[in-house]
């Protein structure tokens, strides 16, 4: 039976590619991309938003133990 190590790492959106790309290179294979809201959000006021939301990507890998 394979074993299997996983890692997260969070990802830049002018970087994705690269990033994936050097994990990759190192026997990572990406299992899914998750958009995760940052901890501030979006403030109200009235019916007006504030402030966009800020929304982080955090990349899930896994590869075989050797």
């Amino acid at each position: 039976m394979t074993k299997w190590e996983y890692a997260t790492v969070p990802l830049m959106v002018h970087a994705t590619k690269q990033i994936l790309d050097n994990w990759g290179q190192d026997g990572w294979e990406l299992v899914q991309v998750l958009t995760m809201p940052s901890a501030g959000g979006p403030s109200m006021t009235g019916s007006e938003m504030v402030q966009a939301p800020n929304v982080n990507l955090v990349a899930y890998l896994k590869r075989p133990l050797d």
